[in-house]
Order: C-alpha cells, then structure tokens, then sequence
C-alpha cells in the first residue's frame, strides 16, 4: 500500500469522514517553506445538533463546533507526525483561527475551503459555506501542507446553488450578498465576514461570547443526510 492510500485509510479509521490530497500549484516554490502539497481533512457536524439551529445558534451547537475544531487539530498533529516518521516536514493550518493583518481578522494562514475544492471534496455555495460532495454544508475542515509528494485531481468546482436562495434569505445580517460562486470569485463578491461577525458579537453574547450562528448552514439543502462515510 502506498503512503498516500496508509495515510487515508489511518485518517477514517481515527474519525475523520473524508480525506483529499492537492497541491497549490498557483503558489511560488517556495510557498510555506517548499511543503506545496496538502491534505485536506473533513469532519461532518451532527445532524441532530445543527437542526435544533432557529433562529439563533444553541450552547449544545457551540460546544460542538469547538469540540469538532479541536478534534481537528489533533488529527492534523497525527498527520504531521505521520508525515514526519516517514521523512516528510509538515505545516498545519489549524481549524479555526484567525491572523489580524492590517486591521482585518477575517482570514486566516490558507483557505481551508480553497484546498477543499483544489483537493475535489466540493464546492462553495452562495453562503461562501464549502459544500461538501456528500455532506453538504454540514463539515468543518483542516489543512495540512507538506513536501510529500502526493498523487492528486485537477478538480474543477461548479456552483450547484442555482436559483436557491434559502441561506441568503435566512441570514439575519445580511452579509450573504446572494451571487452565485464561481472558480475565481472572491469571497468579498458574494459574503461580507465582518458583518455576519459584528451580528454574532452583538446578539449572541449569551452563546459562546458570540462565535458562532450556523443558521446559513442548517437551512442548505445540500446536505444529504448519507450517514455512510467516504471511501
């Protein structure tokens, strides 16, 4: 069995629902240190959990959304480690962090979404939530860059919102813009993260101080409910 096949099979087996493998090939050379190669992990959030979403997010979702975040990154550590008892150098993106630059605390070191897609696990939807092949908007995702040499996809994300516009309409900021996404869109052209965070923060102090809502993501159709995982 190949490294890249161990590694997978070593990440569903720990929990994790869906692996994909990239390269940023648009990145100079010498991007995060010569480790242009990536894995990409996805977690799938609970059903139950996220349907009990209203008109606000629940304690129970918020206490979900950091659990499956720090699961996360603790995966990334064991495949850095993985990676690193087999010759390679790792760098982890972790989860759920942000880096301020200049004012602006809505990025963060990569697009976890952009290796997502790059990595062929899904798209992005007008929400500018990555939706996942299977599991549709309900995931949170992790990255991991490393100088392995992986066999990888030239995947071409297509939008598959069309005409809906349930998260656009739900979102009780505004900040969904409601454009469709396309390869090549900026997220600026169809979501405005520092609206949907200032509505967060001053409604939902009472909910983990104001970090999270998820009301765009319990209403996507996309979600197919498959409880089957990848392989």
């Amino acid at each position: 069995m190949s490294l890249q096949k161990e590694l997978k099979q070593y990440l569903l087996e720990q929990g994790v629902s869906d692996v994909g493998f990239g390269h940023a090939a648009d990145e100079p050379c010498d991007f995060m240190g010569g480790c242009g190669y990536f894995v990409s992990l996805v977690v799938k959030l609970s059903d139950a959990i996220v349907e009990e979403i209203t008109t606000e997010p629940t304690h129970t979702y918020f206490n979900h959304y950091r659990s499956v975040n720090a699961f996360l990154d603790q995966m990334l550590l064991k495949t850095g480690l993985f990676l690193d008892h087999a010759g390679y150098r790792y760098i982890t993106v972790a989860a759920s962090q942000s880096i301020n630059k200049d004012g602006w605390n809505y990025d963060g070191r990569y697009s976890h979404k952009k290796a997502a897609c790059l990595a062929g696990l899904g798209t992005i939807g007008k929400s500018s939530l990555f939706l996942h092949r299977q599991y549709g908007a309900r995931v949170r995702l992790g990255t991991i860059f490393t100088d392995c040499v992986f066999e990888t996809e030239q995947a071409e994300p297509v939008s598959l919102c069309g005409a809906c516009r349930l998260c656009v309409d739900a979102c009780p900021s505004g900040a969904i813009l409601g454009g469709e996404w396309h390869v090549g869109t900026e997220r600026k052209e169809i979501f405005n993260p520092e609206k949907c965070s200032r509505h967060m923060k001053d409604k939902y102090k009472h909910i983990g101080r104001g970090a999270v809502c998820g009301i765009c993501m319990k209403v996507c159709p996309r979600a197919k409910n498959n409880r089957e995982r990848v392989l």
